[in-house]
C-alpha cells in the first residue's frame, strides 16, 4: 500500500516526508482495518516528525490520527456489521489502567493513533473497534476526516472542562488553527459570544465570515485591555488556548471573575510567565485538557451528524502529492484543517 512517511526525526519535517510501499496491515484481535478514503493532519504530525521526548518513535513512521473510510476486515471477537461500514476514528486510545486501592488514581493514560504506533496517512489503517464510530453514508468523507480530533478536543476542553453555558463569553486564541476553529463552531452552537485573536488580519476577517464577533490583532505585545474594552471590562467567561506561553498572562488578564482558562497546547512553550495574585483574588482556573473519551467523542461526532457544527477546511490534496500538505501546514498559513485524499 501507499504511505505518507517521515522517513527520519528532522526540524522542518516536511523535507523527511515521501510517499512510499508499505505491507498492507492486518488487523489484531479487537480491531479492524480500514479502507482509507481521506485523512487529515495535526500539529501532532510535526511534533513526531520533530520527535517527542520520552517516545522512542522509529523511523519510517506512518503519521496521522484523523482518518475517514469503509471498514474492510475485522479481527477476531469483532462483529461482522462493521463490514463496509464508513468509520470515523478516535485515535486517544485508551489504556487499561489496573486498580490499586493504596493509591490515588492517575487519571487517563491514552496511547495516541499516529504518534505511538502507525496512524492514517496512508491507504489503509487498523484501529481497535472501540475507537470507532459509523457515519452517515451521505457525509464527504473529507468532510468526516477533516473533523474528528480536532472536534473532540475542543469538545472536551469546553464542555467538560470550561463548563462553557450558552451565552457566556469566550476568547479562542490563534484563530485558523483545527482547534481554535472547532472551539469557534461549538461556541458558536451554543449561542456564545466569541472573541478571537490572530498575528494575522486576514485571518480575524475570515473568522468574522465564520460568525466570530470581535477579532483582536496579536501584535507580540499585551491584548487583554482590548479583549476587556470588548466586554464593558468585565472579561471573558472563559479563554480556550492552545498558543501557551507568548500569549498565557494576556489570557489570565483577559478573564472575568471566576473564569476558566482551559489548555490544550503550548506550541509558544511550555513555560510563561503568570500572574498568581490575579488567580487567587479573582477566583480564576486553569485547567489543562486532553483529546477525550469516546462518550465526549459520541456527542461531539452528533454535532456533525446533526449538521449543527462542521470543520472548516483549508485545502483538499491528492495522497500522490500528500508531501505538499505538511510544507503547508510547516508554514503556519493554513486556515483550517488540511485533508489528504486517499480514493
Amino acid at each position: 500500500m501507499k504511505a505518507l512517511c517521515v522517513q527520519e526525526q528532522g526540524d522542518p519535517v516536511s523535507p523527511h516526508v515521501a510517499l512510499i510501499d508499505l505491507p498492507k496491515p492486518t488487523p489484531a484481535h479487537g480491531e479492524v482495518l480500514v479502507r482509507t478514503e481521506a485523512s487529515s493532519l495535526n500539529h501532532l504530525d510535526l511534533w513526531v516528525g520533530r520527535g517527542l521526548p520520552g517516545i522512542d518513535t522509529p523511523f519510517p513512521r506512518t503519521g496521522g490520527s484523523d482518518g475517514c473510510g469503509r471498514v474492510e476486515a475485522v479481527g477476531e471477537d469483532v462483529e461482522d456489521n462493521w463490514m463496509g461500514q464508513r468509520v470515523i476514528l478516535n485515535a486517544a486510545v485508551e489504556i487499561p489502567q489496573i486498580p490499586d486501592p493504596d493509591r490515588t488514581p492517575a487519571g487517563r493514560q491514552l496511547m495516541m493513533i499516529g504518534e505511538h504506533g502507525p496512524g492514517t496517512h496512508a491507504e489503509y489503517f487498523t484501529a481497535p473497534a472501540a475507537n470507532i464510530l459509523a457515519v452517515n453514508d451521505d457525509l464527504d468523507p473529507q468532510i468526516v476526516a477533516a473533523y474528528g480530533l480536532s472536534h473532540l478536543t475542543a469538545f472536551r476542553m469546553l464542555t467538560t472542562k470550561a463548563r462553557l453555558q450558552p451565552e457566556q463569553s469566550i476568547l479562542i486564541t490563534g484563530i485558523g488553527g483545527g482547534v481554535a476553529l472547532a472551539c469557534l463552531g461549538i461556541a458558536r452552537h451554543l449561542g456564545c459570544r466569541t472573541i478571537v485573536t490572530s498575528r494575522h488580519q486576514w485571518k480575524l476577517d475570515r473568522a468574522k465570515e465564520l460568525g466570530a464577533d470581535i477579532g483582536i490583532l496579536d501584535t507580540g505585545e499585551d491584548w487583554s485591555r482590548s479583549v476587556r474594552e470588548a466586554t464593558s471590562r468585565r472579561g471573558v467567561d472563559v479563554c480556550a488556548d492552545s498558543i501557551g506561553a507568548a500569549v498565557h498572562l494576556s489570557c489570565i488578564k483577559s478573564l472575568a471573575r471566576g473564569g476558566r482558562l482551559v489548555s490544550c497546547g503550548c506550541t509558544s512553550g511550555p513555560a510563561p510567565q503568570t500572574d498568581l495574585a490575579r488567580i487567587f483574588w479573582n477566583q480564576l482556573e486553569v485547567l489543562g485538557s486532553t483529546m477525550g473519551d469516546m462518550d465526549e467523542f459520541r456527542m461531539s461526532v452528533a454535532l456533525l451528524m446533526k449538521g449543527l457544527v462542521q470543520p472548516v477546511i483549508d485545502r483538499v490534496v491528492p495522497y500522490s502529492d500528500g508531501v505538499s500538505a505538511f510544507e503547508h501546514l510547516e508554514s503556519g498559513e493554513q486556515f483550517g484543517k488540511i485533508v489528504v485524499d486517499w480514493t
